[in-house]
């Protein structure tokens, strides 16, 4: 279903792509938009397992697309180093590819359960207090899900280790 990579050489390993999607702290999530154009949106996300979780408004061009078609991808620049004498550059990326769902039910447990995740890793040393608060607001905001279906990472060639 999902194309094989076509410079196998550069593809890591499914642990690498993990660790390349978890260490980032942003990343853009690809749509089906308006009128037939993509739209691809940079985001702030969490990972746990095989679900990405986001966060959004109740509305909006992101929600409209998700409903739309539900299937997406993301991806996640790990490294991106500009060698101008080499005519290229050193990367690492990750693309999750999946269907995505929307939590707007303030009751289901995997809602806040995302929420909690975003705020552990973008306020890692905020307090309970100010957490509980910030929580109490989940009633404005919906928590998009990826469920990962397939995923790949790639590294520059000059960064493929000799096997």
């Amino acid at each position: 279903m999902f194309r094989e990579m076509r410079r196998k050489r550069q593809q890591t390993s499914d642990e690498e792509a993990r660790a390349i999607l978890a260490s980032g702290t942003s990343g853009v999530l690809a749509l089906s938009g308006d009128d037939g154009y993509n739209y691809a949106v940079p985001i702030s996300y969490a990972v746990d397992g095989d679900k990405i979780y986001f966060h959004s408004a109740l509305s909006g061009h992101k929600l409209d697309s998700i409903r739309r078609n539900d299937r997406v991808s993301f991806c996640v620049i790990a490294q991106d180093e500009i060698v101008p004498e080499r005519f290229t550059t050193y990367f690492k990326s990750a693309i999750a590819f999946g269907r995505m769902r929307i939590i707007i039910d303030d009751d289901d447990p995997e809602k806040r359960h995302g929420l909690e995740l975003l705020m552990d890793k973008y306020s890692p040393t905020v307090g309970a207090d100010e957490r509980d608060k910030e929580m109490s607001k989940m009633k404005a905001c919906a928590v998009p899900v990826l469920d990962i279906e397939h995923l790949t990472g790639k590294v520059a060639k000059e960064l493929v280790t000799k096997k």
